[in-house]
Protein backbone atom coordinates (compact mmCIF):
# COMPACT_ATOMS: atom_id res chain seq x y z
CA UNK A 1 0.00 0.00 0.00
CA UNK A 2 2.82 2.39 0.87
CA UNK A 3 4.44 1.67 -2.50
CA UNK A 4 1.13 2.45 -4.26
CA UNK A 5 0.67 5.73 -2.41
CA UNK A 6 4.28 6.65 -3.11
CA UNK A 7 3.81 5.90 -6.78
CA UNK A 8 0.65 8.00 -7.01
CA UNK A 9 2.41 10.89 -5.30
CA UNK A 10 5.23 10.70 -7.81
CA UNK A 11 2.77 10.75 -10.72
CA UNK A 12 0.92 13.75 -9.26
CA UNK A 13 4.19 15.62 -8.72
CA UNK A 14 5.28 14.91 -12.30
CA UNK A 15 1.91 16.12 -13.67
CA UNK A 16 2.17 19.26 -11.54
CA UNK A 17 5.66 20.00 -12.85
CA UNK A 18 4.51 19.40 -16.41
CA UNK A 19 1.61 21.85 -16.05
CA UNK A 20 3.82 24.48 -14.48
CA UNK A 21 6.55 24.22 -17.07
CA UNK A 22 4.20 24.33 -20.11
CA UNK A 23 3.44 27.58 -21.98
CA UNK A 24 0.84 29.75 -20.25
CA UNK A 25 -2.32 30.34 -22.25
CA UNK A 26 -2.92 34.03 -22.89
CA UNK A 27 -5.93 35.84 -24.31
CA UNK A 28 -5.75 37.54 -27.71
CA UNK A 29 -4.40 40.11 -28.32
CA UNK A 30 -1.05 39.80 -26.57
CA UNK A 31 0.59 42.91 -28.04
CA UNK A 32 -0.18 45.99 -30.16
CA UNK A 33 -2.01 45.29 -33.41
CA UNK A 34 -0.57 46.50 -36.69
CA UNK A 35 -3.12 47.44 -39.35
CA UNK A 36 -1.77 47.85 -42.87
CA UNK A 37 -3.47 50.53 -44.97
CA UNK A 38 -2.43 49.93 -48.62
CA UNK A 39 -3.07 53.55 -49.62
CA UNK A 40 -1.80 56.97 -48.62
CA UNK A 41 -2.93 58.75 -45.48
CA UNK A 42 -5.74 61.28 -45.64
CA UNK A 43 -8.20 59.45 -47.88
CA UNK A 44 -11.68 58.28 -46.94
CA UNK A 45 -10.40 54.85 -45.87
CA UNK A 46 -7.90 56.44 -43.50
CA UNK A 47 -10.64 58.58 -41.98
CA UNK A 48 -12.92 55.55 -41.56
CA UNK A 49 -10.22 53.56 -39.81
CA UNK A 50 -9.27 56.39 -37.48
CA UNK A 51 -12.92 56.85 -36.49
CA UNK A 52 -13.17 53.28 -35.20
CA UNK A 53 -9.61 53.08 -33.86
CA UNK A 54 -10.25 54.52 -30.34
CA UNK A 55 -13.25 52.29 -29.67
CA UNK A 56 -11.51 49.20 -30.99
CA UNK A 57 -8.38 49.88 -28.94
CA UNK A 58 -10.51 50.24 -25.81
CA UNK A 59 -12.23 46.90 -26.37
CA UNK A 60 -9.12 45.00 -27.41
CA UNK A 61 -7.01 46.50 -24.64
CA UNK A 62 -4.13 47.10 -27.04
CA UNK A 63 -2.74 49.93 -29.14
CA UNK A 64 -3.48 49.89 -32.86
CA UNK A 65 -0.61 51.00 -35.09
CA UNK A 66 -1.60 52.09 -38.61
CA UNK A 67 1.05 51.62 -41.28
CA UNK A 68 0.76 52.91 -44.85
CA UNK A 69 2.17 50.56 -47.49
CA UNK A 70 1.23 52.10 -50.83
CA UNK A 71 1.79 51.10 -54.43
CA UNK A 72 0.49 48.85 -57.21
CA UNK A 73 -3.17 49.67 -56.56
CA UNK A 74 -2.81 48.50 -52.97
CA UNK A 75 -1.22 45.16 -53.83
CA UNK A 76 2.04 45.93 -52.04
CA UNK A 77 0.24 46.44 -48.74
CA UNK A 78 -1.85 43.31 -49.25
CA UNK A 79 1.26 41.22 -49.86
CA UNK A 80 2.81 42.62 -46.68
CA UNK A 81 -0.12 41.24 -44.69
CA UNK A 82 -0.20 37.90 -46.51
CA UNK A 83 3.48 37.33 -45.64
CA UNK A 84 3.03 38.34 -41.98
CA UNK A 85 2.68 35.83 -39.12
CA UNK A 86 -0.88 34.51 -38.87
CA UNK A 87 -1.22 35.41 -35.20
CA UNK A 88 -3.92 38.07 -35.49
CA UNK A 89 -1.53 40.93 -34.74
CA UNK A 90 -1.17 42.08 -38.36
CA UNK A 91 -4.35 42.97 -40.24
CA UNK A 92 -5.27 44.43 -43.62
CA UNK A 93 -7.69 47.32 -43.97
CA UNK A 94 -8.58 47.47 -47.64
CA UNK A 95 -11.35 48.46 -50.07
CA UNK A 96 -13.28 46.58 -52.73
CA UNK A 97 -10.38 46.61 -55.18
CA UNK A 98 -8.03 44.63 -52.96
CA UNK A 99 -10.48 41.84 -52.22
CA UNK A 100 -12.58 41.31 -55.35
CA UNK A 101 -11.35 43.45 -58.28
CA UNK A 102 -7.56 43.50 -58.57
CA UNK A 103 -7.33 39.78 -59.20
CA UNK A 104 -9.10 40.42 -62.53
CA UNK A 105 -7.05 43.50 -63.40
CA UNK A 106 -3.52 42.19 -62.83
CA UNK A 107 -2.40 39.23 -64.92
CA UNK A 108 0.37 38.28 -62.50
CA UNK A 109 -1.10 39.19 -59.14
CA UNK A 110 0.35 36.02 -57.64
CA UNK A 111 -2.38 35.35 -55.09
CA UNK A 112 -6.13 34.94 -54.69
CA UNK A 113 -7.19 37.47 -52.01
CA UNK A 114 -10.04 35.31 -50.75
CA UNK A 115 -7.70 32.33 -50.39
CA UNK A 116 -4.72 34.18 -48.92
CA UNK A 117 -6.73 36.28 -46.46
CA UNK A 118 -9.37 35.65 -43.81
CA UNK A 119 -11.95 38.47 -43.88
CA UNK A 120 -13.11 39.51 -40.40
CA UNK A 121 -15.76 42.15 -41.03
CA UNK A 122 -16.91 45.01 -43.22
CA UNK A 123 -16.09 48.30 -41.56
CA UNK A 124 -17.99 50.67 -43.85
CA UNK A 125 -19.95 50.86 -47.06
CA UNK A 126 -19.28 54.13 -48.87
CA UNK A 127 -21.93 54.86 -51.50
CA UNK A 128 -20.73 56.99 -54.39
CA UNK A 129 -22.39 60.08 -55.79
CA UNK A 130 -22.62 61.15 -59.42
CA UNK A 131 -21.58 64.79 -59.47
CA UNK A 132 -21.02 67.50 -62.07
CA UNK A 133 -19.69 71.03 -61.71
CA UNK A 134 -21.54 74.33 -62.05
CA UNK A 135 -20.21 74.80 -65.60
CA UNK A 136 -22.39 71.92 -66.81
CA UNK A 137 -25.85 73.26 -67.79
CA UNK A 138 -27.81 70.42 -66.21
CA UNK A 139 -29.74 70.32 -62.95
CA UNK A 140 -30.64 66.62 -63.00
CA UNK A 141 -29.60 63.35 -64.60
CA UNK A 142 -32.06 63.64 -67.50
CA UNK A 143 -30.69 67.05 -68.45
CA UNK A 144 -27.11 65.84 -68.02
CA UNK A 145 -27.76 62.87 -70.30
CA UNK A 146 -29.20 65.16 -72.98
CA UNK A 147 -26.23 67.53 -72.67
CA UNK A 148 -23.70 64.68 -72.83
CA UNK A 149 -25.37 63.16 -75.90
CA UNK A 150 -25.31 66.55 -77.61
CA UNK A 151 -21.56 66.81 -76.94
CA UNK A 152 -20.15 63.33 -77.66
CA UNK A 153 -16.46 63.00 -76.91
CA UNK A 154 -16.24 66.51 -75.47
CA UNK A 155 -16.74 65.75 -71.78
CA UNK A 156 -14.24 64.27 -69.33
CA UNK A 157 -14.76 62.27 -66.18
CA UNK A 158 -12.18 61.71 -63.46
CA UNK A 159 -11.29 58.98 -61.03
CA UNK A 160 -8.74 58.36 -58.23
CA UNK A 161 -6.92 55.96 -60.54
CA UNK A 162 -7.27 53.54 -63.43
CA UNK A 163 -9.49 50.51 -62.76
CA UNK A 164 -10.83 51.88 -59.47
CA UNK A 165 -14.55 51.64 -58.69
CA UNK A 166 -15.16 55.29 -59.76
CA UNK A 167 -13.36 54.62 -63.07
CA UNK A 168 -15.45 51.53 -63.83
CA UNK A 169 -18.66 53.30 -62.77
CA UNK A 170 -17.81 56.36 -64.87
CA UNK A 171 -17.18 54.17 -67.90
CA UNK A 172 -20.54 52.44 -67.54
CA UNK A 173 -22.36 55.72 -67.00
CA UNK A 174 -20.77 57.16 -70.14
CA UNK A 175 -21.88 54.07 -72.06
CA UNK A 176 -25.39 54.34 -70.63
CA UNK A 177 -25.68 57.97 -71.67
CA UNK A 178 -24.04 57.47 -75.07
CA UNK A 179 -21.67 60.29 -74.13
CA UNK A 180 -18.25 58.90 -75.19
CA UNK A 181 -16.66 60.73 -72.27
CA UNK A 182 -12.89 60.58 -71.79
CA UNK A 183 -11.49 59.08 -68.61
CA UNK A 184 -8.84 61.12 -66.76
CA UNK A 185 -7.17 59.22 -63.89
CA UNK A 186 -5.71 61.10 -60.92
CA UNK A 187 -3.59 60.02 -57.97
CA UNK A 188 -6.29 59.99 -55.35
CA UNK A 189 -9.68 61.54 -54.74
CA UNK A 190 -8.61 65.07 -53.84
CA UNK A 191 -6.84 65.84 -57.17
CA UNK A 192 -9.92 64.62 -59.04
CA UNK A 193 -12.16 66.86 -56.99
CA UNK A 194 -9.91 69.86 -57.65
CA UNK A 195 -10.01 69.04 -61.37
CA UNK A 196 -13.81 69.04 -61.25
CA UNK A 197 -13.85 72.42 -59.53
CA UNK A 198 -11.48 73.78 -62.21
CA UNK A 199 -13.69 72.30 -64.98
CA UNK A 200 -10.86 70.15 -66.29
CA UNK A 201 -13.34 67.32 -65.91
CA UNK A 202 -17.11 67.61 -65.96
CA UNK A 203 -18.14 64.47 -64.05
CA UNK A 204 -16.79 62.68 -61.02
CA UNK A 205 -17.85 59.66 -58.96
CA UNK A 206 -17.08 60.44 -55.33
CA UNK A 207 -18.16 59.71 -51.75
CA UNK A 208 -20.22 62.29 -49.91
CA UNK A 209 -18.10 63.57 -47.00
CA UNK A 210 -15.46 65.63 -48.81
CA UNK A 211 -18.08 67.13 -51.13
CA UNK A 212 -20.17 68.88 -48.48
CA UNK A 213 -18.59 72.38 -48.56
CA UNK A 214 -18.51 72.44 -52.36
CA UNK A 215 -22.14 71.32 -52.63
CA UNK A 216 -23.10 74.06 -50.16
CA UNK A 217 -21.25 76.68 -52.22
CA UNK A 218 -22.92 75.56 -55.44
CA UNK A 219 -19.59 74.78 -57.11
CA UNK A 220 -20.61 71.17 -57.71
CA UNK A 221 -23.98 69.51 -58.20
CA UNK A 222 -24.83 65.99 -57.00
CA UNK A 223 -27.30 64.20 -59.30
CA UNK A 224 -27.72 60.80 -57.62
CA UNK A 225 -26.35 58.41 -55.03
CA UNK A 226 -25.68 54.76 -55.70
CA UNK A 227 -27.41 53.38 -52.61
CA UNK A 228 -30.52 51.38 -51.79
CA UNK A 229 -31.98 54.34 -49.94
CA UNK A 230 -31.35 58.06 -49.68
CA UNK A 231 -28.54 59.25 -47.45
CA UNK A 232 -29.56 60.62 -44.07
CA UNK A 233 -27.12 63.47 -44.62
CA UNK A 234 -28.63 64.33 -48.04
CA UNK A 235 -32.32 63.37 -47.95
CA UNK A 236 -33.15 65.40 -51.07
CA UNK A 237 -30.64 63.55 -53.24
CA UNK A 238 -32.34 60.76 -55.24
CA UNK A 239 -30.97 57.26 -55.50
CA UNK A 240 -29.97 55.84 -58.87
CA UNK A 241 -33.07 53.64 -58.89
CA UNK A 242 -35.29 56.71 -58.50
CA UNK A 243 -33.84 58.40 -61.58
CA UNK A 244 -33.73 55.33 -63.79
CA UNK A 245 -30.06 54.30 -63.64
CA UNK A 246 -30.02 50.48 -63.77
CA UNK A 247 -28.41 48.42 -60.98
CA UNK A 248 -24.69 47.71 -61.39
CA UNK A 249 -23.82 51.04 -63.07
CA UNK A 250 -23.09 53.58 -60.32
CA UNK A 251 -21.29 51.28 -57.92
CA UNK A 252 -20.18 51.88 -54.35
CA UNK A 253 -17.08 51.02 -52.40
CA UNK A 254 -16.57 49.26 -49.10
CA UNK A 255 -13.75 48.75 -46.62
CA UNK A 256 -13.03 45.56 -44.71
CA UNK A 257 -10.59 44.14 -42.16
CA UNK A 258 -8.84 40.84 -42.82
CA UNK A 259 -6.05 38.69 -41.40
CA UNK A 260 -3.52 36.37 -43.07
CA UNK A 261 -4.65 32.84 -43.93
CA UNK A 262 -4.22 30.51 -40.96
CA UNK A 263 -5.11 33.08 -38.31
CA UNK A 264 -6.91 31.55 -35.33
CA UNK A 265 -10.69 31.72 -35.77
CA UNK A 266 -11.06 33.02 -32.22
CA UNK A 267 -8.90 36.06 -33.04
CA UNK A 268 -10.84 36.82 -36.22
CA UNK A 269 -14.14 36.50 -34.34
CA UNK A 270 -12.85 38.80 -31.59
CA UNK A 271 -12.10 41.55 -34.12
CA UNK A 272 -15.54 41.17 -35.68
CA UNK A 273 -17.39 41.15 -32.36
CA UNK A 274 -15.53 44.13 -30.95
CA UNK A 275 -16.19 46.18 -34.05
CA UNK A 276 -19.91 45.40 -33.83
CA UNK A 277 -19.74 46.77 -30.31
CA UNK A 278 -17.97 49.91 -31.57
CA UNK A 279 -20.71 50.47 -34.16
CA UNK A 280 -23.35 50.47 -31.44
CA UNK A 281 -22.00 53.79 -30.15
CA UNK A 282 -24.44 56.63 -31.04
CA UNK A 283 -21.60 59.12 -31.52
CA UNK A 284 -19.92 56.91 -34.12
CA UNK A 285 -23.23 56.30 -35.88
CA UNK A 286 -23.72 60.05 -36.11
CA UNK A 287 -20.24 60.60 -37.55
CA UNK A 288 -20.78 57.89 -40.17
CA UNK A 289 -24.14 59.37 -41.18
CA UNK A 290 -22.62 62.83 -41.54
CA UNK A 291 -20.08 61.39 -43.99
CA UNK A 292 -22.69 59.43 -45.94
CA UNK A 293 -21.25 56.08 -44.85
CA UNK A 294 -23.00 52.93 -43.70
CA UNK A 295 -21.62 51.09 -40.66
CA UNK A 296 -20.33 47.54 -41.04
CA UNK A 297 -20.09 44.89 -38.37
CA UNK A 298 -20.71 41.68 -40.30
CA UNK A 299 -19.55 38.29 -39.06
CA UNK A 300 -16.55 36.66 -40.74
CA UNK A 301 -18.87 34.19 -42.52
CA UNK A 302 -21.15 36.98 -43.78
CA UNK A 303 -18.17 39.01 -44.95
CA UNK A 304 -16.61 36.16 -46.91
CA UNK A 305 -19.95 35.15 -48.41
CA UNK A 306 -20.63 38.65 -49.73
CA UNK A 307 -17.14 38.96 -51.18
CA UNK A 308 -17.49 35.62 -52.95
CA UNK A 309 -20.82 36.72 -54.41
CA UNK A 310 -19.44 40.04 -55.65
CA UNK A 311 -16.24 38.70 -57.23
CA UNK A 312 -17.86 37.18 -60.40
CA UNK A 313 -19.87 40.39 -60.94
CA UNK A 314 -16.70 42.47 -60.81
CA UNK A 315 -14.98 40.07 -63.18
CA UNK A 316 -17.77 40.64 -65.70
CA UNK A 317 -17.52 44.42 -65.28
CA UNK A 318 -13.75 44.39 -65.79
CA UNK A 319 -14.13 42.28 -68.91
CA UNK A 320 -16.86 44.57 -70.26
CA UNK A 321 -14.86 47.75 -69.70
CA UNK A 322 -11.56 46.27 -70.84
CA UNK A 323 -9.86 47.87 -67.84
CA UNK A 324 -6.30 46.80 -67.10
CA UNK A 325 -3.90 47.78 -64.36
CA UNK A 326 -0.65 46.07 -65.43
Amino acid sequence: MLKLISGLAAVCMTASLTLQSGPALSAYPEKPIRIIMPYAAGGSGDIILRMVQPGLEKRLGQTIIIEYKTGAAGNIGVQEVIKSPADGHTLLFGPTNNFVINQFLFKNLGFDPLQALVPATFVADTPYLLITNDAVPAKNFTEFTAYAKANPGKLNYGSPGAATVPHLSGYMLSELMGAQMTHVPYRGSQPGLQALLANNIQMLIHSYGLLVPHIASGKIRPLAVGANERLKAAPNLPTTAEIGIPPGVLLGNWWALAAPKGTDTAAVNRISQDLRSVFSEPDLQKKYAEQGWITGGTTPAETLDRMRQEAPAWKAIVEKTGAKAD
